[in-house]
């Protein structure tokens, strides 16, 4: 018969390794994602800067719970519609995003997928 806490080691052998590879999972996705945000950064950088006539289409907003004290995050998101029936979807801030309603006609100013700002076109009633 053997040592009866010898099933022990093995758990010694293999939490350590469990646990480097979860932190090595943790890390590499926070490197991802700090990548994807610098990639994206350094193209809206390098896109040009356009100022189009557009409507206001869809408004969306996406809460996700951060933690587990009940605190969250809220994005802001709005679907422009362009004179050629092609649409993009940017993301915007809260105070920009409140600013705006569907179906509003204006210039949209962005530069690649970064929203920069909305003119909004005055609109003219009939006075019949």
């Amino acid at each position: 018969m053997g040592d009866p806490y010898y099933s022990g080691d093995i758990l010694f052998q293999i939490v350590p390794i469990f646990i480097g590879i979860i932190f090595i999972i943790v890390f590499g996705s926070i490197l991802f994602t700090v990548f994807k945000g610098i990639g994206q950064w350094k193209k809206n950088e390098q896109s040009p800067r356009l100022s189009v006539p557009a409507e206001v289409k869809t408004k969306r907003t996406h809460v996700r719970r951060v933690g587990q004290d009940g605190h969250s995050s809220t994005s802001y998101f709005v679907t422009f519609e362009f004179s050629s029936g092609d649409r993009s979807e940017l993301k915007m801030s809260g105070k920009e995003f409140g600013y705006l309603a569907e179906g509003d006609v204006g210039i949209l100013t962005f530069q690649g997928t970064r929203f920069l700002e909305f003119e909004r076109k005055q609109q003219v009633e009939d006075e019949t």
